[in-house]
């Protein structure tokens, strides 16, 4: 199928990428709105003047994306277009680096998790605080290090949940898997600081309960900040 001549300059990229583009437009004017059914293959390719094998592979990479979902028996569907579900293959760039990009994502996680944790520490309910508190108390009775990191990671999460911001949660997700935490601290924690970390997460832990942003910043910031440098050191950055 040809494409049929549009005024203006072409879109630069693929057809493929172009087609991309232009769903992504279409969610983003609103014709296309979460939950809802996408056009047949046919029909969206004769709308965007696209070819149909350009269409399907643009649905292909959005799917993957978490833009759209397949439904069995159903169609394509808009996703909710979640924090969380767009964000999701962000994680994979945290498990797969290494060395200077691996500092890279440190100094990201730094900055972003002081901030969660400073609005965290101004938003969090009784509850939540209550959650936290459970994790640091579970990490101090044990030395097993696959306790400490589950612990860690839901200790982290519980603070990001807190912050009240779905999208910051959702990178802050993407940055503290399982997988890059494993990687980072196996290393660490093989040079005892065991005791380090929970003294920082127990100081973490005071400043939300003391409702002090700045504080629960500066300890959060102290807390990443001291395995970000643990980490340019062997990385020689």
């Amino acid at each position: 199928m040809e494409e049929t001549p549009r005024s203006g300059p072409a879109p630069r990229g693929t057809v493929t990428q172009r087609a991309i583009e232009r769903i992504k437009a279409m969610i983003g004017e609103g014709l296309l709105e979460p939950g809802q059914r996408l056009p047949t293959e046919r029909d969206l390719a004769a709308q965007l003047g696209i070819s149909r094998s350009s269409v399907r592979e643009a649905i292909r990479a959005l799917t993957v994306l978490g833009v759209l979902e397949a439904r069995h028996g159903s169609g394509i569907y808009v996703t909710a277009l979640e924090a969380g579900d767009l964000l999701e293959t962000f994680g994979v760039v945290a498990d797969l680096s290494r060395g200077p990009r691996l500092v890279e994502l440190l100094e990201v996680r730094r900055i972003l998790e002081s901030t969660a944790t400073a609005l965290a520490a101004a938003r969090i309910t009784p509850e939540q605080l209550a959650v936290v508190a459970e994790h640091v108390a579970a990490m101090n009775a044990t030395d097993d290090p696959e306790e400490i990191l589950a612990h860690d990671l839901a200790f982290h999460r519980a603070i990001a949940a807190a912050a009240g911001n779905g999208t910051l949660a959702a990178i802050l997700e993407g940055l503290s898997s399982r997988t890059f935490r494993a990687r980072v601290r196996r290393g660490h924690q093989e040079e005892g600081a065991f005791a380090r970390t929970r003294r920082e997460h127990a100081a973490i832990h005071r400043a939300l309960a003391a409702r002090d942003p700045e504080a629960a910043r500066a300890a959060a910031a102290a807390h990443v900040g001291e395995v970000e440098e643990w980490l340019r050191a062997r990385a020689g950055t």
